[in-house]
């Protein structure tokens, strides 16, 4: 199992308030990796800080909105200044402020959607992955989902910018690799989170989704940190440009 252990590896996971970030943060952290916890607002990280103080673990949070660069450059340069590199980097930030369908869409839900989860992980990797260049290399997950490759029903856009990240993250694989930094994708499929919660909290809707998967349950958001742990972990040392998914067998 020394393959798995992060021992003297700082890892940043984005959206690590609640849900699959919080999650992520505290599988990472029981594995030896010093945890930097970033959500648009400070506040909302502290009780998982202190989750992962308590359990022994090392973290600190950092405020970023994700959809602004100037906020993005400025959470870069605190990590160098204090840590000196990064080893993990985690984008796991997302946003779906609309719920229906795309010809009733108005421009600043798509905005929104995209500025989160797509602008912000491609200039959280484009400054991120200068730090890692210098120190060597590293790891980066980026969270996606299953309706990337399959688009849902009343979530059209951010699907939309599910399968752009899915290709995101193959683009700088292939382009990240000479430097020695890993580039891969997980693919949850429903989970029961808060941002899943307009699923989740319609039984009929939760009952019908539930019969689709194979395993017959939602996902809990502990089921998709093993998957994450594999990926930044020495044991996927010649894993790049992967997507793995991790829906309970929905899209089999």
């Amino acid at each position: 199992m020394a393959g798995f252990s992060l021992e003297n590896k700082v890892a940043l996971i984005t959206g690590a308030s609640r849900g699959i970030g919080e999650a992520i943060a505290h599988c990472l952290s029981e594995n030896g990796a010093k945890i930097i916890l970033v959500s648009r607002k400070i506040d909302a990280l502290q009780k998982v800080e202190n989750d992962i103080k308590t359990k022994g673990g090392q973290a600190e949070s950092m405020a970023c909105h994700m959809g602004e660069i100037d906020q993005i450059k400025a959470l870069v340069q605190s990590v160098k200044e204090k840590y000196g590199k990064l080893d993990i980097l985690v984008n796991n930030a997302a946003a779906n402020p609309y719920f229906g369908d795309m010809i009733d869409a108005e421009e600043w839900a798509w905005d929104k959607i995209f500025d989160v989860n797509l602008k912000g992980p491609f200039f959280t990797i484009v400054e991120f992955a200068k730090l890692m260049r210098e120190n060597g290399g590293g790891s980066i997950v980026n969270v996606s989902s299953i309706n990337g490759v399959r688009p849902a029903a009343f979530q059209g856009m951010y699907s939309i910018s599910k399968a752009a990240l899915i290709s995101l993250t193959k683009a700088f694989a292939r382009e990240l690799a000479p430097h020695k930094i890993r580039v891969n994708a997980l693919l949850p499929g429903l989970t029961d989170t808060k941002f899943a919660s307009a699923l989740t909290s319609d039984e009929n809707l939760k009952k019908m989704i539930v019969s689709q998967i194979p395993l017959g349950r939602i996902a809990d958001p502990e089921d998709m940190a093993g998957a994450v742990l594999y990926l930044v972990s020495d044991a996927a040392s010649y894993t790049t440009g992967s997507l793995i998914v991790c829906d309970g067998g929905m899209i089999a």
